[in-house]
């Protein structure tokens, strides 16, 4: 019997965790500032959350600090940070709602589908794809822009409100499809996999 006096990596106290939890927390101070129209103050701790956003990735590498619960984590707090965003810009009036409509009916049709998923089948994994990580993109764009323009109504930000607006819709529905097809391939393939197997044991010797 062999004692391991390794200590063990605390997934709370890591530095990349902790930025991530502090994103989190950013969330309903930003909703607060924006409900108030200080939307100077609003931009600041949007770039403050990019920022937790970029380093808590660089740091998990760097500091080897990668965990389970950090894989976890990191979608839910951009999630939590950009649709509670969405809501509230639809309820001032500031963007049009059909985007909320949009990027809320993808993120709750991911989530069912992954909970069903795990209730039914255990754990899966899905690696983000291109499309999912360009409407993200595409949805940081749109907020960004959104609180410039409340700022300085000036045409170019106006025009770039109006393109990151419009791509995060495109994306959402192209990256919800691609989310759509690949979790048929993955159920489906096991189930495929398993009939190919009965049928080879069913055939004589």
């Amino acid at each position: 019997m062999s004692n391991d006096s390794t200590p063990r990596l605390n997934p709370f106290r890591t530095a990349p965790n902790m930025l991530t939890l502090l994103r989190i927390c950013l969330a309903p101070f930003l909703v607060a500032t924006v409900l108030e129209n200080r939307y100077g103050l609003s931009f600041v701790l949007f770039l403050v959350a990019g920022l937790t956003d970029a380093l808590d990735g660089a740091l998990a590498r760097l500091l080897k600090q990668r965990t389970r619960l950090g894989e976890y984590l990191d979608p839910v707090a951009d999630k939590l940070l950009l649709s509670t965003l969405f809501l509230v810009f639809t309820h001032k009036d500031l963007i049009p709602a059909r985007v909320t409509a949009l990027v809320f009916g993808r993120d709750v049709g991911i989530l069912l589908v992954s909970a069903i998923l795990y209730a039914a089948a255990g754990r899966r994994e899905f690696i983000p794809s291109i499309f999912g990580k360009a409407n993200t993109c595409a949805q940081i764009s749109a907020v960004a822009f959104v609180l410039l323009h409340q700022m300085n109504p000036a045409i170019w930000i106006m025009a770039t409100r109006t393109f990151a607006l419009n791509a995060t819709m495109v994306l959402t529905v192209a990256s919800g499809l691609h989310y759509a097809w690949a979790v048929s391939r993955r159920v489906g393939l096991p189930a495929a996999a398993a009939a190919e197997k009965s049928d080879i044991n069913r055939r004589p010797a």
